[in-house]
């Protein structure tokens, strides 16, 4: 099995389908990565990347920036390393007005029971996840 790191302008490309050459290429890439026995890692740095370009600099709604992504994850030759953390962050981002990576911090305290430390109030709209604001 080969394996390989998914960078956020591959996804990008994929997702857009706004570059002439490097949209067809990973379009075509991604539709025979599981007949070549391909193994590709989705990072939880690279959804934060592509959330961020595609909400801020393409102005799509973070409901189908989540959904394109939670489809994408359930490709056999996609992995992460924590895939059900990753969906649920995912899906906080999507039904939530607030940035992937406090979804992520959510996500990864809920699924641990342990609190989040953050002085970050949006993080207080979660009932499964307790905010513990650091005091000197």
């Amino acid at each position: 099995m080969k394996a390989g790191v998914l960078d956020a302008n591959v996804l990008l490309r994929f997702f857009l389908q706004d570059d002439p050459k490097q949209s067809p290429a990973t379009t075509g890439f991604l539709r025979r990565a599981e007949e070549r026995d391909w193994e590709l890692l989705l990072l939880d740095a690279t959804v934060a990347e592509v959330t961020f370009v595609m909400e801020k600099v393409y102005r799509r709604a973070r409901g189908d920036i989540a959904a394109a992504l939670l489809d994408f994850m359930h490709n056999p030759f996609i992995s992460a390393h924590e895939p059900a953390v990753l969906s649920d962050a995912l899906v906080r981002y999507g039904a939530h007005p607030i940035d992937f990576p406090d979804a992520l911090i959510a996500a990864k305290a809920a699924a641990r029971k342990i609190p989040a430390i953050s002085f970050d109030q949006d993080l207080d709209g979660f009932t499964d996840v307790t905010r513990l604001e650091p005091k000197g």
